[in-house]
């Protein structure tokens, strides 16, 4: 029972530090921008009905949508939109027309992430790096500067891992919103009364006599729910309990006093809206506190540059982008990757989001659009998963989606506002990934309706070939083919070339499914083709790492004995050559064939053995 207890307690530590840096860093912000944007003019009831629209965002959008409802829908333990769509999509399978649109609008909430994954770093970390101001202005001109040196310290370490660095998170960050509630409850002090504005009555009230205003400031308000997604995204890191445990036990009521205690100062000093977080504190605090805050933005940003890794590792076995090196920083921890090619295209739109935009301000304004389209397929996806998956009566998955699509929609029509203020930035982005996933999912369509149209029946063959066979030399062939039993183009040059066939030989074919993990026991399938061949299929989920000679040791003991030492793996290295046609437009033949032939080398995807690797090329027209 008390280790039990313990690994709750460490679970909801780790989650507090991992989940909820986003988040947690949105008081540095969002307060501001409501107030600083001229629509809300200061009176009391203005501030109270603002900060009970504050407390109720919090509640409905995170706590009652996310931490009640979202997490329920896990993919296998799994969380996130990646998780939530192969959910989805697997629920409607019988409605192909359906499951399509379901995987297109899924998969464009995917790519938004990576806009979100720009704006939020750049976001944080300058805004921390502004109480630079408040303690003097002479520092102004040092904040881009500082904002960009802290950033590229935190992508040049990313090589290195989380796991050493990762076991201070939980503390900082715990630090971090003890520190905020500590804040506000020095402010609350002052004016206790500010704490009836938790009464809804302030928030519809406000509402009802500003509806213009209200739609006006939802687009900022939304800043306070920042980081929502990722609570559901690593709900397969920490587990649905520690992750509801810290939300309502420490990570609200901290928000909830961090917020009150800034409308708190903002009634006695106006003045104070500039940058009502880092007013509250004492002169002799505002060091330590920036640093502070410098940290907890630095561990919020960390949490979505990893995000990106995993999300892109699932995508590329999912099938929606070519294979990048995928670098393991940890022996213990399979989640902890490292992608070069992901890491440093983030630093560099980072960068250009921070020259441009010059302030969180400006960057405030190009935030939320990306944020509130996931909010909304998020809520799309959990009607399917709830009405075809769980198969819950129509009357009810209605109930309990539609009132979140409202909410969601409102934020969401809100923020389109701020399109050509800034929000077209992270649309840019996300547009930019989806056109890239799109063309490589409909191209590897096309590439495998050609290997089809042009393959050869494998069983057939093999028949033709041992009428009569060729010399036969020792060690296994491992030839990996595309389409389970089809003749590989790398076994035809092999016969064509060397005129020679192993002794043993595997026709391998890897299936990756829109599950997250297939176990070692369904891991593999092997059926004897007679002559020492064998036909064998891998099965991966999405957040398995493929490795097909460590799966292969597994067949050991049903015929085919494998020795390392003797073992050639021989694969197929095709060329793309785009041509006029029914095909894809030719822009995007070609853009596939790019991607194609930029692509990581499929021997090191699947964790083949470099001095066992033979690569036959052909050319393939699309």
């Amino acid at each position: 029972m008390s280790a039990s207890k313990s690994s709750l307690t460490a679970l909801t530590l780790g989650a507090i530090g991992v989940v909820y840096g986003d988040i947690g860093t949105s008081v540095l912000y969002a307060v501001k921008e409501v107030f600083g944007s001229g629509h809300v003019p200061f009176t009391p009831d203005n501030v109270y009905g603002i900060l009970s629209i504050f407390f109720w965002t919090l509640t409905v959008i995170v706590s009652l949508k996310y931490v009640v409802l979202v997490l329920r829908a896990d993919n296998n333990g799994e969380g996130g939109l990646v998780a939530m769509l192969a959910l989805a999509s697997q629920s409607v399978k019988d409605k192909p027309k359906l499951r399509r649109v379901l995987l297109v609008v899924g998969i464009f909430g995917t790519c938004l992430f990576y806009g979100d994954g720009v704006i939020t770093p750049a976001i944080s970390v300058l805004s921390a790096v502004e109480g630079l101001e408040v303690i003097s202005p002479a520092f102004k001109k040092y904040v881009i500067p500082l904002t960009l040196i802290i950033l590229f310290g935190l992508f040049a370490v990313q090589k290195r891992g989380t796991s050493g660095i990762g076991k201070f998170f939980g503390p900082i960050t715990v630090i971090w919103f003890i520190c905020i509630a500590v804040l506000g409850i020095s402010q609350i002090a002052t004016n206790p009364a500010i704490l009836l504005a938790i009464s809804p009555h302030y928030a519809l009230g406000f509402m009802w006599n500003n509806p213009g205003t209200t739609f006006i400031i939802l687009g900022a308000v939304v800043l306070c729910v920042t980081g929502g997604e990722a609570l559901y995204a690593d709900m397969g890191h920490f587990g649905k309990k520690p992750i509801r445990v810290a939300w309502f036990t420490v990570v609200m009521p901290c928000l909830t006093l961090n917020y009150f205690g800034q409308g708190a100062l903002i009634l006695s000093n106006p003045a104070a809206v500039k940058n009502p977080f880092f007013m509250m504190a004492p002169d002799w605090a505002l060091i330590p506190l920036v640093g502070l805050a410098t940290m907890a933005t630095v561990i919020a940003s960390q949490a979505l540059i990893s995000g990106a890794f995993s999300v892109t590792k699932q995508v590329i076995q999912l099938g929606y982008l070519p294979r990048l090196q995928v670098l393991h920083t940890s022996v213990k921890e399979t989640g902890q990757i490292y992608l070069p090619f992901v890491n440093w295209s983030l630093f560099a739109a980072i960068v250009l989001a921070v020259v441009m935009f010059k302030s969180s301000s400006n960057l405030a304004a190009a935030y939320g659009i990306a944020v509130c389209t996931d909010m909304l397929i998020t809520t799309i996806l959990t009607f399917y998963v709830l009405r075809y998956n769980w198969k819950y009566p129509l009357v009810l998955c209605l109930g309990a989606t539609s009132f979140f699509f409202v909410v969601d929609f409102a934020f969401w029509a809100s923020n389109l506002m701020k399109l050509f203020d800034g929000g077209w930035f992270p649309l840019l982005i996300g547009g930019a990934v989806f056109t890239l996933m799109i063309t490589w999912s409909d191209g590897r369509r096309l590439l495998n309706a050609k290997l089809r149209d042009d393959a050869i029946d494998l069983p057939s063959f093999l028949e033709a070939v041992f009428v009569s066979p060729p010399v036969r030399v020792e060690g296994t062939a491992v030839f990996l083919t595309a389409e389970p039993g089809t003749v590989p183009n790398a076994l035809l040059h092999n016969l064509k070339h060397n005129k020679v066939l192993h002794a043993n030989n595997l026709f391998v074919t890897v299936c990756n499914h829109e599950v997250p993990w297939i176990g070692m026991d369904k891991r593999i399938e092997v059926e004897s083709m007679g002559h020492d061949c064998w036909q064998v299929v891998i099965h991966y989920g999405f957040k398995n790492d493929p490795d097909v000679p460590k799966a292969l040791q597994t067949i050991k003991g049903r015929g085919c004995e494998l020795d390392d030492m003797t073992t050639s793996y021989f694969l197929s290295r095709d060329t793309i050559v785009p041509t006029i046609g029914s095909g894809m437009a030719q822009w995007r033949e070609k853009l596939f064939a790019q991607m194609h032939r930029n692509a990581s080398a499929t021997a090191d995807f699947l964790k083949l053995p470099n001095n066992a690797v033979v690569e036959l090329g052909s050319k393939i027209e699309i």
